[in-house]
């Protein structure tokens, strides 16, 4: 049951545009949200406007971009406070994010007490301050809309929101936070006590201090700590050194020392102290990506380390059995297996591991009930806030409670007396199916969840599947719903998932409703199994590769003009066949960072499953019988996005690009993409559902084709591109101008399948579009020739 609010949220105020406040703004202007967004005025005069309006235009400008959309910049209204102060009036929620200074924030909400509607929450997103400081002298009323809500950056892309409540805060306030956060903005919540840093970047910077003063101890380097500490410890690759230059480290060490200064009681006090050439390091400007150089820098076509001992740069290394251990490591695709292999390993890389994070979980269940008294709370933080696989108690659960408590205390790691009793009942780990360890009451208790973050595995239903072969299952979703799931690398589309696609659509038109197509791993679908694709044509088994084309070409088309509604949910990379798949589907329910494009050209190609086709009868499908437009306008512009190869960074932006419908739904949470996927099947289904009817439309044609030449031919004269990109090109042109018939009569969707059909098998028998596929395989980058 979706929880809402007494009074929604219909405009924000931030005040403050420096990084995280700009970045606030943007991210509720993609939920659709008007945003007033001041700042001070220049001391040195000028424009009044000038920190809000500067701090807009480079959102503008980020990358990566704030907006999901450029166009959602106009949903932001920009100010200053000494003349704009008083549209806070019509705000439901003021989020404050100027400079930690208490006394400034003071005065700021000593004003906005005098402003603020009654029903208005107020949010500090400080992460440092007090809220019984803060809220000194200010009303009742004010105390009780007053909360902190610590966003992180980037807001856009960081899942994690942690909310903090005051002594007075009000029950009201509190949901309206919750709500906000969770349902327009797709935030992960996560309830703090007021202390410093809170849950995250408390055990967050933890590991990392302890991780980096383990290193000088032990003598190794930051090469060897990040093959240590990225993906073999169910950490992001960028693990502990790439990490800290892109937060930067003036940031690192700002928090390093809010951590030594206030937590004068913590017993890893002393961790929190910056080690001396880190110091030196943020004195020089050294401070990561922010100035092209931290721990890491480029220097040319090489990247070079930052030498501890020396504070010189030199020439990247490490120990080269320490990185061919762990590259083996890496590639064990579950987290938990890859964690207690790490672990397990023997000599250096397993003792370091070992010790880092044996310090990191007791000081988490150290931390019961100070920040948190929830075990999930700290786990959540860290894989929403730091991008880890798995929260601290997920990973001592995969290393086995009852032997990682026993080795701790072999080792003399301090343990809380929570952890103790919890041993001491015998229990085997802090997750159990559908059940939870709750530290304040000693007991497994049951585990609280939101129906709508239903996963996979939960979802389907029986031992087995309805359909499956190597390449693809299809599973019954319950509610007559048939869910479509790849088992293939990077889920890419082979001729077992062509097959599973045309029988999956077969069953659901049978004994379902409807079909969602849903797929798990790090990408939603790169495209077709390109090494298959160049392995037939240097073969030359040309017949064999025109009916593997023309079996995803009606495989999108049966999905198309199936008898029951096709719901796709991509995310991520949704490139090439991906976003055919899409196109395809009767509706999309796309993560909103969904990142989609037909990028065919850069491997020689152009799309081969329909795409060409129905990216551009989905331009064509908005205009009203009887107009009369120029179509080569839309064919001019559906050849720009594919042979310029146009990758839309976000759902929204694919939206704008046509490679999505505008009624397409955006999941700003993935963890319900899932569950309204399938809602969104079975609306359609219930809502009387009848397939579309076949288009044809007249075409350019000849002149067309002679127009787009000159185009291209431009291109090449001016070294913008290659012969080679003119041949592709010109060949995508013939097919979207329908031949040099194509204005003949209207052209059908057949006639265009042919056309497409025919210029890619030409093109898998050009040398050098070989050639590009076969870099792309080998180098994981397209290459120009």
């Amino acid at each position: 049951m979706v929880r809402r609010m007494s009074t929604p949220v219909r405009r924000v105020a931030v005040l403050g545009a420096g990084v995280m406040g700009a970045g606030i703004a943007a991210h509720c202007a993609n939920a659709g949200i008007p945003v007033v967004l001041l700042d001070i005025v220049p001391p040195k005069g000028g424009d009044r406007n000038a920190f809000a309006t500067g701090a807009l235009d480079k959102l503008k400008k980020a990358k990566p971009a704030a907006f999901t959309h450029p166009r959602n910049a106009l949903l932001i209204q920009t100010g200053n406070f000494d003349d704009d102060l008083e549209k806070v009036k019509d705000c439901d929620l003021i989020i404050e994010a100027i400079i930690e200074r208490l006394d400034i924030k003071q005065a700021l909400f000593e004003k906005l007490e005098k402003l603020a509607a009654p029903h208005a929450v107020i949010a500090s997103n400080t992460s440092g301050l007090r809220i019984a400081d803060m809220v000194v002298g200010r009303s009742e009323t004010f105390r009780k809309n007053f909360m902190i809500t610590h966003f992180f950056n980037p807001p856009r892309y960081m899942k994690l929101l942690e909310l903090v409540a005051g002594a007075d805060t009000s029950a009201e306030a509190k949901e309206r936070a919750e709500t906000f956060g969770r349902e327009l903005l797709g935030k992960g919540i996560v309830w703090a006590k007021d202390t410093p840093n809170f849950i995250g970047n408390r055990i967050g910077l933890q590991s990392m201090m302890t991780t980096i003063h383990l290193m000088l101890k032990r003598g190794l380097t930051p090469e060897d700590v990040d093959a240590i500490t990225g993906i073999p410890m169910a950490h992001p690759k960028s693990a502990t050194f790439r990490t800290a230059d892109v937060v930067g480290l003036d940031t690192v060490g700002h928090v390093a020392a809010n951590c030594y200064k206030s937590l004068t009681d913590d017993e890893d006090r002393d961790t929190f102290q910056t080690p001396a050439f880190i110091t030196t390091m943020i004195e020089k400007g050294q401070l990561g990506d922010k100035t092209k150089g931290g721990f890491y820098k480029k220097q040319g076509d090489t990247i070079t380390t930052l030498d501890p001992k020396t504070g010189e740069y030199r020439a990247k290394g490490g120990d080269p059995e320490i990185a061919k251990a762990t590259k083996s490591l890496s590639k064990i695709e579950d987290p938990r297996e890859r964690v207690k292999k790490l672990v397990a390993t023997p000599g250096p890389i397993g003792e370091f591991a070992w010790t880092v994070l044996s310090r990191s979980l007791a000081y988490s269940a150290r931390r019961i009930p100070e920040i948190t008294e929830s075990i999930e709370a700290i786990d959540n933080g860290m894989k929403w806030g730091y991008a880890w696989d798995l929260g601290p108690f997920e990973t001592w659960d995969a290393l086995g409670f009852a032997e990682t408590y026993d080795r701790m205390k072999k080792d003399g790691v301090a343990l809380p007396a929570w952890v103790d009793k919890m041993k001491a009942a015998n229990a085997t780990a802090f997750y159990t199916p559908g059940r939870i360890w709750d530290p304040m009451k000693n007991e497994s208790v049951a585990r609280a969840s939101d129906p709508r973050e239903i996963t996979w595995e939960i979802m389907r239903k029986g031992d087995a599947p309805v359909l499956k072969n190597s390449g693809a299952e299809a599973w019954d979703l319950g509610d007559g719903v048939l869910g479509l799931t790849f088992k293939t690398k990077a889920n890419s589309i082979d001729s077992d998932v062509i097959k599973m696609i045309h029988d999956a659509t077969a069953r659901a038109e049978q004994d379902f409703r409807s079909m969602v197509i849903w797929n798990q791993g790090e990408f939603f679908c790169v495209g077709a199994n390109l090494f298959a694709v160049l392995m037939a044509a240097g073969q030359k088994q040309w017949d064999q590769l025109r009916e593997m084309i023309r079996g995803y070409q009606y495989a999108t088309q049966r999905m198309k003009y199936a008898t029951v509604p096709v719901v796709a949910a991509p995310y991520n990379m949704t490139l090439g066949g991906g976003l055919e798949l899409c196109m395809g589907s009767d509706a999309v329910q796309a993560a909103s960072e969904t990142y989609s494009g037909l990028v065919e050209v850069g491997v020689g190609l152009i799309p081969g499953g329909a795409g060409t086709m129905n990216m551009l009868w989905r331009s064509l499908e908005g205009v009203p019988e009887g107009v009369d437009v120029d179509v080569y306008s839309f064919v001019t512009q559906t050849f720009k996005n594919i042979a310029l190869a146009k990758v839309a960074t976000s759902a929204e932006e694919g939206k704008a690009y046509g490679y999505f419908r505008n009624s397409d739904g955006v999941s700003f949470d993935r963890a319900r993409q899932l569950h309204e996927a399938k809602q969104r099947a079975i609306g359609l289904a219930a809502a009387g559902y009848h397939p579309p009817i076949p288009r044809a439309y007249k075409l350019p044609g000849e002149s067309g084709i002679a127009t787009l030449h000159m185009m291209v031919n431009t291109l090449v004269a001016g070294k913008y591109a290659s012969a080679h990109d003119a041949t592709i090109a010109m060949k995508l042109a013939n097919v979207l101008c329908g031949g040099v018939n194509g204005s003949t009569h209207a052209v059908t969707e057949d006639e265009i399948l042919e056309l497409e059909r025919e210029a890619f098998l030409s093109l898998c028998g050009e040398p050098l579009s070989q050639a590009r596929m076969q870099y792309m395989l080998q180098n994981n980058k397209p290459l120009r020739n």
